[in-house]
């Protein structure tokens, strides 16, 4: 991997369409599919205490990666379609990933 990090974005949105924002996420998926610059992986959490509140943790190979895959105007068509969907504004936060463990 060279001197690049792994880079993770983790949206947190509210939303109480979540069946549209699934439907809109796998559409979005295909258009993905054998980006070299897309992400690696994305995880999606619920929220146990807040309904309706949702967590996406998204993994690029590095923050370089990531900023590509910003820059793409499909990006930009998917965040706004995304945020129609909130309840209020998503928010953004960006990390470089420090560590990781495999327990199993």
């Amino acid at each position: 991997m060279g001197t690049s990090q792994r880079f993770v974005q983790i949206v947190e949105f509210e939303t109480d369409r979540i069946d549209e924002m699934r439907a809109l996420a796998e559409e979005g998926d295909q258009g993905l599919a054998g980006r070299a610059d897309g992400p690696k992986r994305r995880l999606v959490l619920k929220d146990r205490n807040q309904p309706n509140r949702y967590l996406a943790v998204i993994e690029f190979d590095s923050h370089e990666e990531a900023m590509r895959n910003s820059d793409d105007p499909e990006t930009g068509k998917f965040a706004e379609r995304m945020a129609a969907l909130c309840t209020r504004p998503p928010s953004f936060t960006d990390c470089d990933v420090q560590d990781t463990t495999d327990f199993r």
